[in-house]
């Protein structure tokens, strides 16, 4: 069985976020299905568009990955 998140999770949900060698909170304020559908939580493996606000300032440019981890 591979790791990762088995359990849904919903707006104002606070993980960690990883991009390069920088670790933030962030609050995911809002989201969408990828199709631009309204949605009311987030299964494992669903595709989403979402709104996130950081709790820090951090250097970020359009189109760098980033992972999302449990806090």
């Amino acid at each position: 069985e591979e790791g990762g998140r088995h359990t849904p999770f919903f707006k104002n949900y606070k993980p960690q976020f990883y991009v390069r060698t920088t670790d933030v909170t962030g609050t995911i304020q809002d989201y969408t299905a990828d199709d631009g559908s309204t949605v009311e939580m987030v299964m494992p493996g669903d595709r989403i568009k979402m709104t996130v606000e950081l709790i820090n300032a951090i250097a970020i440019e359009e189109g760098m990955r980033f992972a999302i981890r449990e806090g």
